[in-house]
C-alpha cells in the first residue's frame, strides 16, 4: 500500500508522457511549453491528452531557471483601491500571461521609503523585472534602479529617462477641454492632479494649448492642483462652484475628482449635465453607471499594459524609451452646449 501511495504521488516528468504518447522528449516539452500558439496536430491532440490523463504539471520554475529567468514579473502601485491602478494591474497581469509569466503586486502608498521596502520585497522574490505606476516626478527610485542595472519600465507616468509606457496625457488634456469649447462653454475650471505627476501636468497644459488655441484667457483662479481624490474633487468643486461668478463647465484630471466635483455641486444645487457641464478622466467602469453619465477620457490600458511588458521582457529597451498611447474622448450626459 505504502509503495502503490507513493507511486500515486511521484511527479509526473516530460519522459513519461512522451513514453506513453510514442514521441520524444523534445517533441512533448515543444507541445506542452504554453509561450508558444498551441498547435492543432493530431501528434499535439494526443500529447495534450495524455499529459492531462497522467496528471503532468509544467515545471514553471525549472523551466525557468534553465532561461536565467523567473517567469515572474512585480508590478508596484500606491493602492489598489484606486480604480485606475486596479485596472492598470490587472491589464498587466493578463499581458503578462500571453507572454508565459506572471505579475506580482506590491502596494506601497505615497511614501518615499515605503516604496523602496516594496522594490526590495520585490527583488527579494527575483522577479525578472518591475514595473512602476508609483507618480513621483520627483521620485529617485527609477534612478536607484537604471544605477544598479535592474529592468524596469514606468506606466502611466514618465521621468523621461527610464523606459515608460503611457497614455498620451497632453493630448487627452486638449480633447477635454476643447470638448467644452465646442459646447460654447468659455469660462472653464480645471482641477488638475499634484503638480508631481507627469500626468497631472501634461493633462493640465493640454487642457491650456485648447483654451489658448480657442483664444481663451487661462485664469489662474480656475486651476486648481490637488491630490487625486474624490475628496480632493469635493474639496476643489466647492472652491469653484461656491461663488456667484462661478465656471460654466469644469475639467477633472481623473474621475474620481470629476465624482467629487458633481458631489460638491450637489450640495450646492448645482446638477451635473444641466447647470455644468463635467468632464472626468480613465473613464472607469464607474464614470458611465452615474445618474449623470460621466463624459471622459478613456486611457487605453490594455495597449499601455502591452507596450509595458513588451519594453520589460525586450533587453535591447534603449533608456529614454517612451511610449505613448492614444487616449479617446467618451461623451456622455454631463456636458451640454452651453445655453444662452
Amino acid at each position: 500500500m505504502a509503495n502503490e501511495t507513493q507511486a500515486e504521488r511521484r511527479t509526473v516528468t516530460l519522459r513519461d508522457v512522451a513514453e506513453a504518447s510514442g514521441v520524444s522528449i523534445s517533441t512533448v516539452s515543444r507541445i506542452l511549453d504554453d509561450r508558444t500558439p498551441p498547435s492543432k496536430s493530431s501528434t499535439a491532440e494526443r500529447v495534450r491528452a495524455t499529459a492531462e490523463e497522467l496528471g503532468y504539471r509544467r515545471n514553471v520554475f525549472a523551466s525557468s531557471l534553465r532561461r536565467g529567468a523567473t517567469g515572474t514579473i512585480g508590478v508596484l502601485v500606491p493602492r489598489l483601491t484606486d480604480a485606475v491602478m486596479a485596472l492598470m494591474f490587472e491589464a498587466l497581469e493578463r499581458t503578462a500571461r500571453r507572454h508565459g509569466s506572471f505579475a506580482v503586486v506590491a502596494t506601497c502608498g505615497d511614501d518615499p521609503q515605503d516604496e523602496r521596502r516594496a522594490t526590495e520585497i520585490l527583488l527579494d522574490r527575483n522577479v525578472d523585472g518591475l514595473i512602476l505606476a508609483t507618480a513621483r516626478i520627483d521620485d529617485a527610485l527609477p534612478a536607484t534602479l537604471r544605477e544598479r542595472g535592474i529592468p524596469h519600465v514606468l506606466v502611466l507616468r514618465t521621468d523621461g529617462v527610464s523606459p515608460s509606457s503611457l497614455g498620451d496625457d497632453e493630448t487627452g488634456g486638449y480633447l477635454a477641454v476643447r470638448h467644452l469649447i465646442d459646447l460654447g462653454h468659455t469660462d472653464i475650471g480645471i482641477v488638475t492632479g499634484p503638480w508631481f505627476t507627469s500626468s497631472g501636468r501634461d493633462r493640465r497644459r493640454g487642457a491650456e494649448r485648447a483654451l489658448a488655441e480657442a483664444g481663451l484667457p487661462i485664469r489662474e483662479d480656475r486651476i486648481m492642483a490637488v491630490g487625486y481624490g474624490v475628496d480632493d474633487g469635493i474639496e476643489a468643486g466647492r472652491i469653484l462652484l461656491d461663488q456667484q461668478d462661478r465656471p460654466t463647465a469644469i475639467f477633472a484630471a481623473n474621475d474620481n475628482l470629476a465624482v467629487g466635483v458633481i458631489g460638491a455641486g450637489r450640495n450646492l444645487g448645482i446638477l451635473p449635465g444641466r447647470d455644468l457641464s463635467i468632464v472626468g478622466y480613465n473613464d472607469i467602469p464607474l464614470a458611465s453607471r452615474l445618474p449623470t453619465p460621466l463624459t471622459s477620457v478613456a486611457t487605453p490600458f490594455e495597449q499601455i499594459a502591452t507596450s509595458a511588458v513588451d519594453m520589460l521582457l525586450d533587453p535591447t529597451t534603449a533608456p529614454g524609451t517612451i511610449r505613448k498611447a492614444l487616449p479617446t474622448l467618451i461623451p456622455r450626459t454631463s456636458t451640454v452646449a452651453l445655453r444662452a
